[in-house]
């Protein structure tokens, strides 16, 4: 045996660098395969010439295509890496493309084998009896605990895709109900797991036999579910006590429905045993022989007891390589339980029958991906009629953008007694302009009211009046807002790159004064008394008379393409210095001050550390951190928020953000990383002085294309393409 065999591929050694012989596309294919082998090449079908460059050769467990890599690996003396999928494997189901995000990589075995050894056996068998036990290691045990935890509170799974178990299971209303596992036929872990088709017919009769006061409940496997195979128990004898659940359900919320388990040697009993559930086991799989589970058939070998938590961190933390879907590098299982945490998170608040009525067709594609939820159901309706037309009742939701509402859609919602739930753009939107149909990275969506409306109290307004803020929370959210100035992010991000010219005599105070789109709801609804960008700057100067005053109009009105442009007759002291092709970054850099009815810009000021005067009631004023001209007596009433509580309340616990490369829902930080890295990219980067034509063209060709993140499909790639050079020889003929 060679020493890189010795070396332990399956243990996560450092084998970086390491060029792997496969004999299957699939595995060559999978996304960041490179990353998850530590190798630096894989090479697909090796011949005999190409052995002495290998290290190793890898194939899936005990597949056909395994076997030649097998025979390869033995014949010229390489060590042989068995992969498999990980026990929390992704997001879908894999026989429907999903990308995995663990790989098991067993250079002894593979665990469900247990005729022979494995990496996962030899841990759990653990040392011999002078070596240290590393799963006795009271850090991993904490960290098991932890993932446990966060495992039960997701209920994640291996696939994390179907919804919850219904509250009601089953046809009868015995209490007590028992599940019984089923698999696909044929599958390797049966047969390596000692157990055949008569196996499946003898635990069924067996819980059948043992709970005579229980409905037993036949879970059919996701695969048979999706079409893709068949299942042991497909065709169950009728029973007046047993039920064949054939709708796809969340694992972990269905253990939790349960009282009892059986299973022969599906990941599920795994599952179960970690849920701390009965788990009675009809073959030999990986988890049974440790003392944890009722086994019914004997272990071919000596296992000594092992607790949940020391199962747990062998199977889950040590025996599995994970990837970050984020980055695409390796990663500790922490950071794939947080990601599939969000999914589920989001996934729940997005359940159920949505009507989304109003939007524009360029908004759909994007607000799909932001509503996304395993078996929930999305229409896109104009009207109340239409609404009615698809069924919407009293079990429905309905979503405006904005304040778009007719009084169709009000005297709906009154009429099925739900609430009117507002979207609209998050506080870290885009790449440029949204009136621009660029999609956006985070949004709101907001059952109580929206955060530019002090009208009434929002859901952001909630938060920040009720949210108990951690000093984790906290301390992530002042992370978080170091690095948004770091990067000089706002809302809108151009590559314009632009000068203030600060004022001679430095005594002078300093004052920003952004302009807002004046027909914008925020103005209308924020604003009791000021209304209009004119009016603001004229109480301004009135105001603070010996300040330089820095104007900077909104890039919507800047753009042409909303109203709000304020004309400074000659004589006119409404402003010192006009800004424009200048990010609000840079400007709030130069200043002292930030006067403002409603704008962004001053809870982005507010983030630096600027004195910020309000003159409207926008969503970060009447806490304590502003000084508000037309305070706002329900929020004074609250409590006084500390700078970072105002950042954890909008920028991470209020808005939803997506990853544009994964399409996934994601975290403030990730979107905040994505968007600087577009933004530093010349080549993705949009300019506010883009002439009028070519920005038109822009528009138009995302109008047609599409709006999306990743691209969907061919045709809508090609005419984005062809748009895209239009709007190019647009800009050239601008240019000349």
């Amino acid at each position: 045996m060679c020493s890189t065999h010795r070396r332990g591929f399956g243990r996560g050694e450092d084998a970086s660098g390491l060029r792997v012989g496969v004999f299957s596309r699939g595995i060559r294919r999978i996304p960041h395969i490179k990353a998850l082998l530590r190798a630096r090449a894989v090479i697909l079908n090796p011949g005999a010439g190409d052995a002495a460059t290998l290290d190793a050769v890898a194939g899936w467990g005990r597949r056909r295509l395994a076997v030649r890599a097998e025979r390869y690996a033995a014949s010229h003396g390489l060590p042989l890496l068995r992969l498999e999928d990980g026990f929390l494997r992704s997001l879908g189901l894999a026989v429907k493309g999903a990308r995995p995000l663990s790989l098991i990589v067993d250079d002894l075995g593979i665990y469900y084998d247990t005729t022979r050894p494995s990496r996962l056996t030899e841990l759990l068998n653990g040392p011999p009896p002078d070596h240290p036990d590393p799963l006795q290691d009271p850090a991993l045990l904490d960290r098991a605990a932890y993932c446990m935890r966060r495992i039960a509170e997701a209920k994640l799974s291996k696939y994390n895709h179907a919804p919850d178990a219904p509250e009601r299971l089953g046809r009868t209303s015995l209490r007590k109900q028992v599940l019984v596992v089923d698999q696909t036929a044929g599958d390797r872990s049966v047969t390596s797991g000692q157990a055949d088709a008569a196996t499946f017919a003898r635990m069924l009769a067996a819980a059948i036999h043992e709970n005579p006061h229980a409905e037993i409940l036949v879970k059919t496997h996701p695969d048979v579910l999706a079409g893709k195979r068949r299942g042991y128990l497909d065709d169950v004898p009728e029973h007046p006590r047993v039920t064949l659940l054939r709708q796809d359900m969340n694992a972990r919320s269905l253990l939790d429905r349960v009282d009892r388990v059986y299973t022969v040697t599906s990941q599920l009993g795994l599952e179960a045993v970690v849920a701390g559930k009965p788990v009675t086991v009809f073959g030999v799989p990986c988890y049974s022989g440790w003392g944890l589970t009722d086994d019914r058939a004997p272990t071919p070998h000596a296992r000594r007891p092992r607790s949940v938590a020391e199962l747990f961190a062998a199977a889950y933390l040590l025996y599995p390589r994970y990837l970050d879907p984020v980055t695409g590098e390796l990663c500790a299982a922490e950071t794939v339980i947080d990601h599939l945490a969000l999914q589920r998170h989001w996934f729940s608040r997005n359940s159920g029958r949505l009507f989304c009525v109003g939007f524009r067709r360029w908004k759909r594609s994007f607000v799909r991906i932001f509503l996304a939820s395993p078996g929930n159901k999305i229409h896109f309706v104009r009207s109340a009629v239409q609404a009615r037309g698809h069924g919407f009742d009293r079990g429905s939701r309905l979503i405006v953008w904005g304040h778009r509402e007719g009084d169709d859609i009000r005297a709906l919602a009154e009429e099925a007694g739900v609430p009117i739930e507002r979207m609209e753009d998050g506080f870290i939107r885009s790449l440029g302009l949204g009136s621009d149909m660029t999609a956006p990275l985070s949004l709101v969506l907001d059952r109580s009211g929206l955060y530019y409306d002090p009208t009434g109290a929002s859901d952001l307004e909630h938060i920040l009046a009720t949210a108990e803020c951690g000093e984790d929370l906290r301390r992530r959210a002042r992370a978080l807002r170091e690095r948004l100035i770091a990067l000089g992010i706002s809302k809108y991000n151009f590559s314009d790159q632009g000068r203030v010219s600060l004022p001679l005599n430095k005594g002078k105070t300093v004052i920003l004064v952004p302009g807002q789109v004046e027909d914008d709801t925020s103005v209308r609804l924020g604003c009791p008394g000021l209304r209009t960008n004119r009016c603001l700057l004229e109480a301004v100067r009135a105001a603070r008379p010996e300040a330089y005053i820095l104007y900077k109009p909104h890039p919507e009105v800047l753009s042409g393409n909303r109203r709000g442009c304020v004309a400074q007759a000659p004589g006119e002291r409404l402003w010192d210095e006009l800004v424009t092709n200048v990010s609000v970054a840079s400007c709030l850099a130069a200043v002292d001050e930030v006067h403002t009815l409603t704008s962004l810009v001053g809870f982005e000021a507010l983030l630096r550390g600027r004195r910020v005067v309000t003159y409207g009631r926008p969503f970060y004023s009447g806490w304590g951190l502003t000084e508000d001209v037309f305070p706002l007596a329900r929020r004074r009433s609250h409590r006084r928020l500390m700078l970072d509580e105002l950042v954890a309340g909008a920028l991470i616990l209020y808005p939803r953000y997506i990853d544009p490369i994964t399409e996934t829902f994601t975290t403030p930080e990730v979107a905040l990383e994505r968007l600087a890295a577009t933004l530093n990219n010349k080549s993705g980067t949009r300019r506010l002085s883009q002439p009028w034509v070519v920005r038109q063209l822009h528009k138009l060709g995302r109008r047609i294309a599409g709006v999306n993140y990743a691209g969907q499909g061919a045709a809508a790639t090609g005419a984005r393409r062809a748009f895209l050079q239009l709007a190019r020889r647009g800009a050239e003929i601008g240019r000349a």
